[in-house]
């Protein structure tokens, strides 16, 4: 059994949960980042377009009043009319428009990204639950909402009072002017008023996006065992992985000991290292090594070699070069062609004195490798395994 502490959610959240919350339509998001954005937006883009979409609306209400009487009488006439003010009306608010759509648009990409999924659309009868409601009122979030929601009210309250009170010599002197000066004063004191309440809340966005954020990765943290779970999913489990690249390794030796009876030489250490050679000019220019192997896996590629008649020569360096700088299946190493080549010159014409008889050949002795090619160079042969 899992211990109480590997179920504890301690871990942050993998790459893999991230994207399963995404799939579900889990994305951290922040409400007063976009209300922030959207009213900012709304607010500048009045600002900048108020004077004169105000003028425009007022050219359309007054041609929309004042028409010839004989269009009261026809309908096909005042249709007309109405449309063409609809469609002037439509185009001086399209921009505003426009920028709020774009600003809604791109507010997600603040926090999460873009996100489409149809498992948020899918009906929960566990949100219906009166408990959870409950739970969540009085659970951390609701808390959290409490305290922004208190924040919100006394940042807009405080910064609306302030303006009032700042301003309070302009709204009365505007009793005193006349009627459109006046309009046109207060209006400007109102969206200045806006602006500075909307800016206010900037504040709370700023507190509130680095807490959506922590609460988003604190719901998606992760115990130990799912840690390990997801791994194993992922990966595979440890102990079959093992299993396999153990099998995987035995079936390589299989195969690598199959090659050996077709060998043209063995080189041995005698004891440590054993390097088959197999030399075949229309495949390639060079020997190839077809087995390799050190201590026991060495001791059987000897014991086939003698089964299967297959030439064996001692030449220590030169079995601890081939073993440390070659690979199944491919050519000796340039640096080891001269050496190499009197191995060969050697086995052919023991195959050779074999065939035809005569004088044996005299083993090769003193086989010397280039400097640096012989890893065990100073040092002490490997043990054998008891």
């Amino acid at each position: 059994m899992a211990d109480d502490s590997d179920l504890e959610k301690t871990e942050a959240a993998s790459g893999r949960r991230l994207e399963q919350a995404r799939e579900e339509g889990q994305v951290p998001h922040s409400r007063e980042l976009a209300t922030f954005i959207l009213l900012m937006v709304g607010v500048t883009g009045l600002y900048v377009l108020g004077s004169w979409a105000g003028h425009r609306m007022m050219q359309i209400v007054k041609l929309a009043l004042s028409f010839e009487r004989k269009l009261a009488f026809e309908p096909r006439g005042m249709g007309l009319v109405l449309l063409e003010l609809s469609t002037d009306a439509l185009l001086t608010v399209a921009p505003l428009l426009l920028a709020l759509v774009l600003a809604a648009l791109a507010t997600p990409f603040l926090m999460g990204g873009w996100i489409f999924s149809t498992k948020s659309l899918m009906p929960d009868l566990s949100r219906l639950n009166p408990m959870q409601g409950l739970g969540r009122m009085f659970s951390t979030h609701g808390l959290a909402e409490l305290v922004k929601a208190t924040l919100k009210a006394a940042l807009v309250g405080s910064v609306g009072v302030w303006v009032v009170w700042r301003e309070r010599d302009h709204l009365f002197a505007l009793m005193l002017q006349p009627l459109e000066a006046s309009m046109d004063d207060f209006s400007s004191l109102v969206l200045l008023s806006t602006l500075l309440i909307v800016s206010s809340l900037g504040l709370l966005a700023a507190i509130d996006v680095p807490y959506q954020l922590w609460e988003y990765h604190r719901k998606l943290r992760m115990s130990k065992e799912e840690v390990r779970q997801e791994m194993k999913e992922q990966e595979g489990d440890p102990q079959i992985k093992a299993r396999i690249r153990a099998a995987q390794r035995e079936m390589s030796r299989r195969r690598m000991m199959t090659q050996v009876p077709n060998a043209d030489v063995v080189v041995t250490n005698p004891s440590h290292y054993s390097v088959a050679l197999k030399y075949d000019p229309d495949k390639a220019g060079a020997p190839i090594v077809v087995a390799k192997g050190m201590n026991l896996i060495a001791l059987n590629i000897r014991e086939l070699a003698r089964e299967n008649h297959v030439p064996i020569l001692e030449a220590p360096p030169l079995a601890r070069a081939l073993y440390a700088h070659c690979e199944l299946e491919q050519q000796v190493p340039a640096a080891l062609y001269t050496v190499v080549a009197e191995v060969m010159a050697y086995v052919f014409q023991l195959n050779h004195w074999i065939a035809e008889g005569g004088l044996p050949p005299e083993q090769p002795t003193g086989l010397a490798v280039p400097e640096g090619m012989d890893p065990a160079a100073g040092e002490a042969a490997p043990p054998l395994p008891d």
